[in-house]
């Protein structure tokens, strides 16, 4: 199961003397939706060569917190050109300990395409590589919850193949306007 965390623009500026217990409620929901998920997608434009202020103030606001640590992620970007975003966004979350998961991070080139959610699902290839990349997030995330249940319990959980069905919670984080 996804679920699109829109909430980015009702986080205030970060600012670390504001980060008292209980925090802002807008931050405590950001935090809470990224602790419960198996897994985060973000997906983000490029902006004078980096990510949008409002996802890298997002970003900020869990660096202490730590919600992010050795939680798979997957970036998508929807423009070739978002090279520096990409690179930003990688640099940030690997400082934050994110395990970013290279085989579920893809550019689709729908850069000027305009396509609606059925005409890229129609789409041969934007399909096959979207599915692709979903597959080796939904690997990555079922390896973690394994992992962590053995940890935890000394046990190792049932194989199952990687389809955790309606326990996996990912959360999609977009700082795209309108999406």
């Amino acid at each position: 199961m996804f679920n699109l965390y829109d909430g980015l623009g009702d986080l205030p500026h970060f600012n670390p003397d504001l980060d008292e217990n209980p925090p802002h409620a807008a931050v405590a929901e950001f935090r809470f939706q990224l602790g419960k998920s198996a897994g985060v997608i973000f997906s983000s434009p490029e902006y004078a060569h980096g990510v949008p202020g409002v996802l890298k103030n997002a970003l900020d606001w869990v660096v202490a917190s730590g919600e992010l640590y050795e939680k798979p992620v997957a970036l998508f970007s929807a423009s070739p050109r978002a090279g520096y975003a990409q690179a930003s966004l990688v640099e940030t979350l690997t400082v934050m300990s994110a395990r970013v998961v290279p085989e579920a991070s893809i550019v689709v080139p729908l850069l000027g395409k305009n396509l609606h959610e059925s005409e890229i699902v129609a789409e041969p290839d934007l399909s096959r590589a979207v599915r692709s990349a979903l597959t080796a997030f939904a690997r990555a995330t079922s390896t973690m919850e394994d992992d962590n249940y053995a940890q935890f319990s000394g046990n190792k959980k049932p194989n199952t193949n990687g389809a955790k069905g309606a326990d996996m919670k990912m959360l999609s984080c977009s700082a795209h306007r309108g999406r």
